[in-house]
């Protein structure tokens, strides 16, 4: 058996760590691994509830709505503080154009230069030409789109900043609703830059993966997970109970009502000391590095004590809409029909603003209390813990979608999605690991969410680059 290290993976936002154990060319088994420490949850312990919206977005720059809104969701569950129609929009607004901005950045920047050949320059030297199987016309059309995604990607954090402020790390987004009301300009420039986005995503983006569905169907049957998907729920509807992306779990071929009392963190390998298993309520998060039998920072987050999957494919799966198969190519092809969607969406959003109406509701932080705040992010399931005593934070846990991902085994010896997805990969060229490459960027996987302090100790004998 060989063992092979991978850091960095290009082209993901790091930093992940892979071990990958062969046979000839064949994975027998990978350990992916967060190796940098993320102390967020220390860090807002003694503070100002209202903080943790603000601080938690500084968790990552590419998905930071995704927590300022877990986080409102969290206080506002604490102190039962109710949003007007208005700010559930306008919410829906700012989240729905952060989503877009990855989900466009994500296939265009990240993932599709796995496929074509790249031109002999900057941004893309070095480069590999394994495995490319499109025509010089076709492969053309992808290399000139790969420029106008990074523009629409541009246009999108436009998007988000008319309502949010800013982008990334927006403000608008605030306990009690929204900071920023509706009005005719702000909303005319809105709809302007969303149909110029939807057009891009019509013309160029669904035709191009069709493309590339169509070139390497094989990868419908390489990078599988679990089978198993879960979704809590995303965007809401204005009646506060229902969301236009449902929540549920997928589980051994079967829809089941999602509930969040199911979900337990597992630290059996992980840099982190307490119990082996928690629920996230009495979880903690303090640091043990010379813990016995760890690798990662990350946890391993569980559902009835089974490894999920999420993501866009997982709330394709759960609301119905797509049940192909859970492969590299089934990833992509999710994550771009749900970008069509939710540009769609967020047209019907924008009509239903009424003028003049709050935004904001008023509020007084509770005395004491305990809130979750549940949403899907852009690479799916995220949650906010939190605990309030004496109008302060007294305990905060997140569990990252990348947790949920690339988790290591748990104490029953089950793996995490992505390593279950690796495992069992044949590898055609081992100098740059190309269907390696390909699965895991397939997950969008973002390691800022789950590390922020670096430490090294010098111990990686071997570096490649996929």
């Amino acid at each position: 058996m060989e063992t092979q290290v991978i850091l960095p993976l290009t082209r993901i936002h790091q930093p992940l760590k892979l071990e990958i154990d062969f046979s000839d060319k064949t994975v027998k088994g990978c350990r992916s691994s967060g190796t940098l420490f993320r102390g967020f949850e220390l860090m807002l312990e003694g503070r100002d509830p209202r903080d943790a919206a603000y601080l938690t977005q500084r968790i990552c720059g590419i998905c930071s709505t995704a927590h300022g809104i877990a986080a409102t969701l969290a206080v506002e569950d604490a102190c039962k503080i109710p949003l007007t129609p208005n700010a559930i929009l306008l919410r829906n607004l700012i989240f729905g154009a952060d989503v877009l901005q990855n989900h466009l950045r994500q296939f265009y920047q990240l993932c599709l230069p796995d496929y074509f050949i790249s031109p002999a320059l900057a941004p893309f030297a070095p480069r590999t030409t394994y495995d490319r199987r499109l025509s010089p016309s076709e492969n053309a059309r992808f290399v000139q789109n790969f420029w106008q995604g990074a523009e629409m990607s541009r246009l999108a954090h436009h998007l988000l900043a008319i309502y949010g402020g800013k982008a990334p790390h927006q403000h608008g987004i605030i306990v009690g609703g929204t900071s920023m009301p509706p009005d005719a300009d702000r909303n005319n420039r809105f709809r302007g830059i969303l149909q110029q986005i939807l057009d891009f995503i019509n013309n160029y983006m669904l035709p191009d993966v069709e493309l590339l569905a169509k070139r390497y169907n094989d990868y419908f049957a390489i990078g599988r997970s679990t089978g198993n998907f879960i979704s809590c729920g995303m965007f809401p509807q204005l009646d506060h109970a229902t969301c236009h992306y449902p929540p549920g779990v997928w589980l051994n071929g079967a829809l089941h009502p999602f509930d969040p009392a199911l979900i337990t963190e597992d630290i059996s390998h992980s840099w982190f000391s307490g119990p082996t298993q928690a629920k996230p309520t009495s979880a903690t998060s303090k640091p043990d590095k010379q813990k016995a039998g760890a690798y990662t920072w990350l946890k391993a987050p569980r559902y009835a004590n089974l490894a999920v999957e999420m993501g866009p494919l997982g709330r394709q799966w759960i609301s119905g809409e797509y049940r192909n198969g859970s492969s590299v190519m089934d990833r992509i092809v999710a994550r771009v029909l749900e970008t069509q969607k939710i540009a769609t969406w967020m047209q019907e959003w924008l009509q239903q603003l009424v003028p003049g109406q709050m935004t904001y509701t008023p509020f007084e932080i509770c005395a004491t209390g305990t809130g979750i705040g549940l949403s899907e992010a852009m690479r799916g399931t995220l949650g906010h813990w939190v605990s309030i005593v004496d109008k302060k934070i007294a305990a905060y846990q997140i569990i990252t979608p990348t947790a949920w991902l690339f988790s290591p085994p748990d104490a029953a010896g089950n793996r995490g999605p992505v390593d279950q997805s690796i495992v069992g990969t044949v590898v055609g060229d081992k100098q740059d690991y190309t269907e390696i490459g390909r699965i895991v960027r397939s997950y969008d996987p973002c390691f800022s969410c789950s590390a922020h302090l670096i430490e090294s100790d010098g111990t990686v004998t071997q570096h490649r680059i996929c």
